[in-house]
């Protein structure tokens, strides 16, 4: 068994089996779920990845609530809710936990941005986000100051599809930031359709298949595998895919 002093804040992310009420129901039967056992992280960065649909928000969510994160997103500190939608498989979670502390964190998914930008106006907080209301930025650029100005080192971040927000020139900058905070001591769990991100050299890559979640190279996924083969040749792509 490995050492719990190590050098990141969640070792593994464990099913508890004996805990789950039937795995023939949501999110229970989802494969990523049903074949769960234990989930080794990264000390620094470990991405999930998938077709949509396959469960990655869903097990991303679990995770930052049994962390103790608001479903909704933000930092431990938020307690709001606009829409009950989470599941229950927090419940049936368990982060093993190192002995170093975390001084900070952070949950955002992109599809309850929005809720957070809101609720971040309600408590008068942007001061710590730039100061600027994210509202009256861009999506991207309020996913850019969340990340500049509220991230810091020491930190325990899962991000669901940050790059539903940014452009590739800043998804490219994202993984400046995103070096700058695991140099300061940061660990992440990134969701991610994006090739650009999941290129962040020495990450863990854990692909969800029907047979749950396995680790692969970078080069082995789909997303890199389609976007080089579109990218070498997209005139026969699209001749493959829209000629009669």
């Amino acid at each position: 068994m490995r050492a719990l002093e190590a050098e990141h804040y969640v070792l593994d992310v464990k099913l508890k089996r004996d805990k789950v009420p039937s795995f023939d129901s949501y999110p229970f039967s989802l494969p990523v779920v049903r074949h769960l056992g234990t989930l080794e992280l990264h000390p620094k960065v470990t991405f999930i990845v998938g077709e949509n649909g396959s469960g990655k928000s869903t097990l991303l969510e679990g995770m930052a609530i049994a962390w103790g994160f608001n479903p909704e997103g933000g930092s431990k500190n938020f307690n709001f809710q606009t829409h009950a939608s989470h599941s229950s498989l927090h419940e049936c979670l368990l982060l093993v936990k190192s002995t170093k502390r975390a001084r900070g964190g952070y949950f955002l998914r992109a599809e309850s941005f929005f809720n957070v930008a809101s609720e971040i106006d309600k408590l008068d907080i942007a001061e710590y986000y730039g100061g600027n209301s994210l509202h009256a930025q861009s999506h991207g650029e309020s996913f850019f100051s969340l990340m500049t100005h509220r991230f810091s080192g020491n930190g325990f971040y899962i991000l669901d599809e940050p790059e539903a927000a940014l452009s590739p020139t800043r998804q490219l900058a994202a993984l400046t930031r995103l070096h700058q905070l695991v140099q300061e001591g940061s660990q992440f769990v990134i969701a991610t359709h994006s090739p650009i991100l999941m290129a962040y050299p020495d990450a863990w890559i854990y692909q969800i298949g029907e047979d749950g979640l396995q680790r692969i190279a970078y080069e082995h996924t789909e997303h890199y595998l389609v976007t080089r083969d579109f990218l070498v040749n997209p005139k026969r792509r699209l001749a493959d895919l829209l000629d009669p």
